[in-house]
């Protein structure tokens, strides 16, 4: 900028003779240096009488104008000279070159605004594509209990029974390999075992707890939850405040950021965490048992809501179940079965003074709380599988009522209509709020649920609130955390923070745009390489001479029709094809960008929907029980007929009948001419094993004829690939809450 200034200030007989810039950046100040000067050769003078005239006797009003208001206005004081001893002709040039600096940088501002909410938009648009994975494994269960009504009754009642004992069961918890931190902690919990818990979570090493210890907070945690209402009533009557914290996702520091900037919870600092404790983070656990520690220690001053994530089959996907297994590898069954029970009753929502409504996700134009509160939550241990019904009829509406307070969102449009971008709950309008409201007299509803930039949002006239809590939820540097304070007249107010700010601050800006940038490209990238086959054919189509070209037009719309991800190509087209020029896109860039060792180890460490489908056992068995019409244990080949005739009617799919009889078939591996629940689920890990072996040997194919023909990947894709791979800041030590930037904020 100061550059600029100097070059805009010379006079046109120096900038003849001067060096020729070298960088594209200052060609483009050179350029309008130029361009400057040319303004300023037809600028206007101040004539004797003070009136603006040109050179050539014509007038420029708009520079005139703009110098005396500076004059009016006393601005020009603050140049080195008085505006008397400055030529009228270099003041004009100096104020017009200060508006097209002031031009360059919201260009500029702009620029990098766009590039950001790209990359928000890349990471949103991921995550909801992924969710939508999982809300189809509900609609799965939701058609086949529509069209086999004998899957609604009896099909989970050994399971009722076997979630029921859990807390009665004393099995020997047996001792984990490796350092695990013994101490005694006795019932029932205090403030002094809170804050030994929090000293052990947050140092780097030896933070593991006994799990005799961890199983006896979630067994005590589930006994206490099991006898609070669905909807918690929350009163300020005597706190006179009350703090209200959104997903946390694993984030432990986040978590001790709360409590170290807000307090321990007490009677005059109550909580309410809404939903979504695990997941995505590597501390799930720390933070689900922390949070539970601080609800037994002060039963009537924190307060835990479920989330969507409380769920067993969310979990094999995203992460939680996975961690819990590395961490206590000889007792995870036993753990994972006592958080199953925790999640089964932890309420659903809470209402403050009567006002406010705090639920995870939103509601629908069918919700009603007074149904809300007369269900049988220890129904669901799983959102997104049937609910066990002991025999009776199942209640869709019911399922559908949690459902929709656990997954919907608000929009700006008016009306209620399903959520596509989920797959699950609904997406609810201003009307919508403003009937719900009016119907459960209530002032505003406070939701979580969607990770916002700054950590909150207001919508529909303030009637609406989001609160996130957990910061750099997608990389680095990439959002902010924030929670809310209310106090008894429930205005509310925010803080917002980022933890872990001091390895930020090591970071220029670019480097911390940098790591958000190829942090969503690598996660996008990992998902295009699930399509990876598709999009090469739907390439290959519009490139019948097999140039490696396409018009970007074309490049575009195959990416949206394959992925369906709503992302705007053009603008990550020089990032997906690096190298092209502005007329045609070499794709084969792209696909090449895919078959980077970079994108496969990041594949490798992902989790799909086949592997969390048979993590959790459970969900197949509910299929293959759903199927078994006559509880057998044992599918014939006429009961996956009448199976197959209802998913051909109401779920038409790739495959014709007489393909999936055949399927069928081959899952009788020991040819008796029935299926029983081990040839079944043996099916499906065969089935991935193959899919997995396929695209290996596919990728090896790929290698094999680009050496051949000596074609390595291009140097710009390796240059992306490098940057992909080495933007990554990865914080190994203890975990400091005081190391976070925070500020307080006032809606008013």
């Amino acid at each position: 900028m100061l550059r600029s200034c100097v070059c805009l200030r010379s006079d046109g007989g120096s900038s003849s003779g001067g060096k020729r810039r070298s960088s594209s950046v200052e060609d483009a100040s050179s350029c309008r240096s130029s361009e400057i000067e040319r303004v300023g050769a037809s600028m206007q003078t101040l004539g004797p009488n003070g009136q603006p005239h040109s050179a050539g006797g014509q007038t420029t009003t708009r520079a005139s104008s703009l110098l005396q208001l500076f004059q009016r206005k006393g601005w020009c004081k603050h140049f080195r000279k008085p505006l008397r001893g400055m030529s009228a002709s270099r003041a004009e040039k100096t104020i017009r070159a200060a508006i097209l600096i002031q031009k360059w940088y919201r260009r500029h501002q702009a620029h990098r605004e766009m590039k950001k909410r790209c990359n928000w938009q890349i990471f949103q648009n991921l995550e909801y594509a992924s969710e939508q994975d999982q809300a189809e494994l509900y609609k799965f269960f939701n058609d086949l209990i529509k069209h086999m009504p004998q899957a609604a009754g009896t099909k989970n009642q050994h399971h009722s029974s076997s979630i029921t004992s859990v807390l009665e069961e004393r099995d020997e918890i047996l001792e984990e390999v490796g350092d695990v931190v013994r101490t005694k902690m006795e019932l029932p919990l205090k403030k002094s075992h809170v804050e030994f818990l929090i000293d052990v979570f947050r140092k780097k090493r030896g933070n593991r707890l006994q799990p005799q210890l961890v199983a006896m907070i979630l067994r005590e945690a589930a006994k206490s939850l099991k006898q609070m209402p669905n909807i918690v009533m929350v009163s300020t009557a005597v706190s006179l405040q009350v703090t209200v914290c959104g997903d946390l996702h694993g984030k432990l520091d986040d978590l001790l950021v709360v409590l170290h900037k807000n307090g321990l919870p007490s009677a005059s600092n109550p909580y309410v965490f809404n939903g979504d404790f695990v997941d995505r983070g590597k501390k799930g656990l720390e933070v689900l048992l922390l949070l539970l520690s601080l609800y037994l220690a002060f039963p009537n001053a924190v307060f835990l809501n479920r989330g969507n994530h409380e769920d067993s089959i969310m979990n094999a996907r995203y992460g939680f179940i996975r961690e819990v297994e590395g961490k206590y590898p000889r007792n995870h069954k036993r753990l994972l079965r006592l958080i199953d029970e925790v999640y089964r009753w932890l309420p659903l929502g809470s209402v403050l003074n009567n006002r406010v409504l705090i639920v995870h996700g939103g509601f629908s134009d069918s919700t009603s709380l007074d149904l809300i509160k007369s269900i049988d939550r220890g129904k669901y241990v799983s959102i997104l599988r049937p609910p066990i019904t002991d025999g009776e009829p199942l209640d869709k509406t019911e399922w559908q009522q949690i459902f929709d307070i656990m997954w919907s969102d608000p929009q700006a449009a008016q009306g209620c209509v399903p959520n596509t971008l989920r797959g699950a709950g609904c997406w609810f309008g201003p009307d919508t709020t403003e009937l719900f409201l009016k119907r459960h007299r209530l002032s505003y509803v406070i939701r979580s649920h969607e990770c916002k930039p700054n950590g909150h949002e207001f919508m529909h006239d303030n009637k609406v609130i989001t609160i996130f809590s957990a910061s750099n939820y997608y990389a680095m540097g990439s959002n902010k955390g924030a929670y809310m304070r209310l106090n008894n007249q429930l205005n509310p107010y925010f803080v917002q923070y980022i933890s872990a700010a001091s390895q930020t601050k090591k970071l220029s800006f670019r480097q911390r745009m940098g790591m958000v940038e190829s942090s969503a490209l690598k996660e996008l990238a990992v998902r295009l390489r699930e399509h990876r086959d598709e999009l090469e054919t739907e390439f290959r189509k519009y490139d019948p001479d097999d140039t490696g070209l396409i018009s970007i037009s074309k490049w575009c719309f195959v990416m949206e029709e394959i992925t369906k991800l709503g992302l705007p190509w053009r603008l990550l087209r020089d990032r997906l094809a690096p190298g092209t020029d502005n007329q045609k896109v070499n794709y084969i860039t792209t696909l090449d960008l895919l078959d980077t060792d970079v994108i496969l180890e990041a594949e490798a460490d992902g989790t799909t929907v086949m592997d969390a489908l048979y993590a959790n056992k459970a969900s197949l068995e509910a299929i293959f029980n759903i199927i078994d019409a006559d509880n057998s244990g044992e599918i014939t080949l006429d009961e996956f007929e009448t199976a197959i005739d209802l998913l051909v009617a109401h779920m038409p799919g790739a495959y014709s009948k007489e393909e999936m009889l055949e399927k069928c078939r081959m899952m009788d591996l020991n040819g008796d001419g029935k299926v029983d629940l081990n040839e079944f689920l043996e099916a499906f890990r065969l089935s991935d094993m193959h899919r997995k072996q396929q695209q290996e040997a596919d990728m090896r194919k790929r290698t094999a004829t680009r050496s051949s023909v000596n074609q390595p990947h291009s140097e710009s894709v390796a240059e992306l690939a490098n940057a992909i791979s080495k933007n990554t800041l990865v914080i190994e030590q203890d975990i400091d809450p005081t190391d976070c930037e925070a500020k307080v904020i006032d809606p008013k």
